[in-house]
Order: C-alpha cells, then sequence, then structure tokens
C-alpha cells in the first residue's frame, strides 16, 4: 500500500475520496505542520497510478485493510479523517470497533441511503459537471482533462474505474443502520454549497450515529480539504 506520512505526534489517518490522494495530499501537510499531529495519508489501492488487488472489492475490505496498517504501523488513539468515499471507508473502519480508533470524523461522506436527498450521479457526470457540483465556488478548481498530459490522464481514468469498482452506487442500504453502532466519538462537517450530497444528507448522516456532533462550514462545497481547509482544521480542533 502507498502511503505518505507528514510530522509527528498525535496520529491521524487521512482518506481521499474518488478523486484521488491528490485531494487530501496537501491538507494532511497543512494540517500536521498547524497542528503538531503525525498525518498518515494512504492510497486506496487502484488510485493515484496504484494497482488493486482482484480480491479487494468493497468499502468494507478497504476499512479491513486500514485496520490492519493501523496495526502494522502500532498506532494508538488515532483519529481517522474521510472525505467523501473517504468518509464512507472511515464509519466502515470505526464499525470493526479496533481499539486503536478513538474518534471519527466524516467529512462530506457518502454511503447512506436518504429518502429525497441522493448522492449524484456521478459517473453520469462529465469533469466539469462533477466540478460544479463539488465546490463553492468551481471556477478556482475546473480543469479541462483533455488539457492534461496522457500520464495524468491515465491517472485520472484509473480513478474512476476503482470508484466503479468500490462504490458504483455510492450507497450500501445496510450502511445508515449500521451507524448506530459506532461507539467512538464522532464529528460529521459538511460544506454548506456541497452539491454531490447535500447539507440535509450530512445532517441525516450525523443523526445516525450515537452523540455524533454536526458541523456546517459556509461557502464550501464537497471537497472542504481543498476549499476551506483552515475552516476543517478549525473544526477538528474544537472536536479535540
Amino acid at each position: 500500500m502507498n502511503l505518505e506520512e507528514y510530522g509527528a505526534g498525535r496520529p491521524i489517518l487521512l482518506l481521499h475520496g474518488g478523486g484521488g490522494p491528490q485531494t487530501v495530499a496537501p491538507f494532511g501537510a497543512q494540517l500536521a505542520d498547524e497542528l503538531g499531529v503525525r498525518v498518515v495519508v494512504p492510497t486506496h489501492p487502484g488510485f493515484g497510478g496504484t494497482t488493486r488487488p482482484d480480491d479487494l472489492t468493497t468499502i468494507a475490505g478497504l476499512a479491513r485493510r486500514y485496520v490492519d496498517l493501523l496495526d502494522e504501523l502500532d498506532l494508538t488513539d488515532v483519529t481517522v479523517i474521510g472525505n467523501s468515499i473517504g468518509g464512507w471507508i472511515a464509519a466502515e473502519l470505526a464499525l470493526l470497533q479496533s481499539p486503536r480508533v478513538s474518534r471519527l470524523v466524516v467529512v462530506d461522506g457518502v454511503g447512506i441511503e436518504v429518502p429525497g436527498h441522493p448522492v449524484a450521479d456521478f459517473f453520469s457526470l462529465t469533469f466539469p459537471e462533477v466540478a460544479q457540483l463539488s465546490y463553492h465556488d468551481p471556477e478556482r478548481f475546473r480543469i479541462d482533462p483533455t488539457a492534461l498530459p496522457p500520464e495524468a490522464q491515465a491517472v485520472l481514468a484509473g480513478n474512476r474505474a476503482a470508484l466503479a469498482v468500490y462504490a458504483e452506487k455510492m450507497v450500501d442500504p445496510s450502511l445508515r443502520e449500521r451507524l448506530g453502532d459506532i461507539a467512538v466519538p464522532t464529528l460529521v462537517v459538511w460544506g454548506d454549497a456541497d452539491r454531490i450530497a447535500d447539507p440535509d444528507y450530512g445532517r441525516a448522516y450525523a443523526a445516525a450515529v450515537p452523540g455524533a456532533r454536526f458541523e456546517l462550514l459556509p461557502q464550501t462545497g464537497h471537497l472542504p480539504q481543498l476549499e476551506s481547509p483552515e475552516l476543517l482544521i478549525d473544526a477538528v480542533q474544537r472536536f479535540w
């Protein structure tokens, strides 16, 4: 498993979404610098140009991989932070009840079903359409994939293919009810301009976890770690 590490101190496992590890790596470095923590940023197999084992095909399987990683690194008192499908993986990881995990932060996560508030059908959208739904200010982050070098285009295509294997439907009908078994303190953070999964979806996520705190970030979309990193860091610090 490929991973990057930043800083030293209290450990954080930072899990990326469908956009790949580059959507969280700069935030991981900033988090380590500003809070004086150790941030471990793995790449989900199949993303970022990596290979995916044939038998690794589910979000739950990724969660088990990360429990094994925490054991291998011998980390304790770990805060797990996940964005988008990373939030879904983080929730599944918390449900495995590893004693190494002490806190959970779901950032604009997906995975649950909320009637009347569906997750956007990612695979029917073009990259510009995804950007339009993902950011409060999409012009800051819009890219033209056809203008990228071939290697970068191949990575984007690989990310999309891996996401389709792990989470083609973006939901697990059983997850919302199972979230009631999470036993660690939980923060659910949401961008108020998220149109991939809207704020009411986020409120439902928080309501499903016993004692979870919900925090809405202003002028922020589906990827707060890119669009409003300081607001997200402040939210994590208050949670601690």
